[in-house]
């Protein structure tokens, strides 16, 4: 008895979370997140505490970026950390992107509560950038 050859099926689409803001480290979080989204054919949830103005800019910068995404705001419930942590869970992310502000030599002693948070609690990878 002969048997049609099965059709493999396109694999499903690999999620990326990011933490944006305007500043430097979010604006390098973002890139970084688009240029692996657009690596690895994934979607990205991008997690932003960004005002309205900004958040036109995000728009418009991420649909020129021909990767799929989705916007989320933080909300006053949560912190940022945890929202980012929130949003990877539910969403079964392959990883979070995350930015890291340039620090002094006493600095370096001490990490940011949000990102040292995301790095210690979130179940997936992180990935932390600096701006340029």
């Amino acid at each position: 008895m002969d048997t049609a050859p099965e059709i493999p099926t396109a694999p499903a689409t690999s999620t990326i979370v990011v933490g944006y803001s305007s500043k430097p480290e979010g604006r390098a979080a973002l890139q970084r997140a688009v240029t692996e989204a657009k690596l690895r054919g994934s979607s990205l949830i991008v997690v932003h505490t960004s005002s309205s103005e900004e958040l036109d800019d995000l728009s418009t910068e991420l649909a020129g970026s021909g990767v799929p995404y989705e916007i989320q705001a933080t909300s006053d419930a949560l912190d940022p950390a945890e929202e980012l942590i929130a949003a990877a869970s539910t969403s079964a992310a392959e990883f979070i992107v995350i930015g890291l502000r340039k620090r002094s030599p006493v600095g370096k002693l001490l990490l940011g509560s949000n990102a040292q948070r995301v790095l210690l609690d979130a179940a997936c990878p992180v990935l932390a950038v600096k701006p340029s």
